[in-house]
């Protein structure tokens, strides 16, 4: 079996384009979704949540540290943007967890536990 390297070893930009994924079972026809900031925003702006205008305030404080890390993992470069990426995957279901769900105590039929 051969595989592409560069598909291997390729990394998201941050802010950039995100990989695809399949996720769900072959049986309740698997959707291809992408995952990471991007994604989100993109989920969120399909969903509408992102329409209307921006008068909603939101103020916290937070360790700038935490912020930071925040920032760097996501690629987003304010407070603003970081915050309203953090809702935004907030507000939108995680399909892996709907997926365990889906499919919680069933296992493949030659599927062995060992204890």
């Amino acid at each position: 079996m051969t595989t592409n390297r560069a598909a291997r070893t390729a990394k998201p930009k941050p802010g950039g384009t995100s990989p695809r994924r399949k996720v769900g079972s072959r049986s309740s026809g698997a959707r291809s979704i992408a995952i990471g900031p991007a994604a989100a925003l993109e989920e969120a702006r399909r969903a509408g949540l992102l329409d209307g205008d921006k008068t909603e305030h939101v103020s916290f404080r937070a360790p700038p540290a935490l912020i930071e890390a925040a920032k760097r993992m996501s690629g987003v470069a304010s407070p603003t943007e970081l915050g309203i990426l953090a809702l935004a995957m907030l507000a939108q279901p995680d399909p892996f967890v709907e997926f365990m769900k889906r499919t919680r105590g069933r296992l493949g039929a030659d599927h062995t536990l060992d204890y």
